[in-house]
């Protein structure tokens, strides 16, 4: 490829968004028609005061989007986007980011439009619970509860089995 047809490519860049912007710049950047990619995860919050906890979606990384762009043609529109701070480079170039990585986090994102971090559990791992009363306990997954980050697993002690739901940071996937 000649550098002439290579800078027509369209290529992805990761775009630096204001304080708490991230959607903000990435609606604002597919009003132009760019792909943009804005990769959130589920984050456990938990209320000091009754102890109860809940869900909140986050940006997986904060400030930061990725758009996907013809650096001669668009790269002073994205500059100039509302909710973006800049584009990201090195020398006063914008760096590109290569697809591969892109496609990779892309494959990663569930049902829920979150990425999924940790291992993938399927029916019938063993697991162990590595946190709480029965730390160090052994078990086998069964299946994801609703859309919590809950689990049910097979709980497997000395002449016991029984059933168990427990939040899936406790769990450690055992070999």
């Amino acid at each position: 490829m000649s550098s002439e047809n290579f800078e027509q490519v369209s290529r992805w860049y990761v775009v630096h968004t204001l304080p708490n912007h991230e959607q903000r710049a990435d609606s604002n950047l597919r009003a132009w028609h760019l792909e943009t990619f804005a990769p959130k995860i589920k984050a456990r919050r938990v209320n000091p005061f009754n102890g109860v906890s809940t869900y909140v979606t986050r940006p997986l990384f904060p400030r930061y989007i990725f758009a996907r762009f013809n650096i001669n043609t668009l790269l002073h529109k994205v500059r100039f986007t509302r909710g973006v701070s800049n584009v990201v480079g090195f020398g006063g170039d914008p760096a590109p980011v290569d697809d591969a990585i892109i496609e990779m986090m892309q494959l990663q994102v569930g049902e829920d439009e979150c990425i999924k971090i940790g291992e993938t559990l399927k029916y019938g791992d063993r697991v162990m619970i590595k946190a709480g009363p029965l730390k160090n306990f052994f078990g086998i997954f069964e299946r994801d509860v609703d859309q919590s980050e809950r689990v049910r697993l097979l709980l497997t002690a000395i002449n016991y089995q029984g059933h168990l739901e427990i939040e899936r940071e406790y769990l450690e996937k055992v070999s």
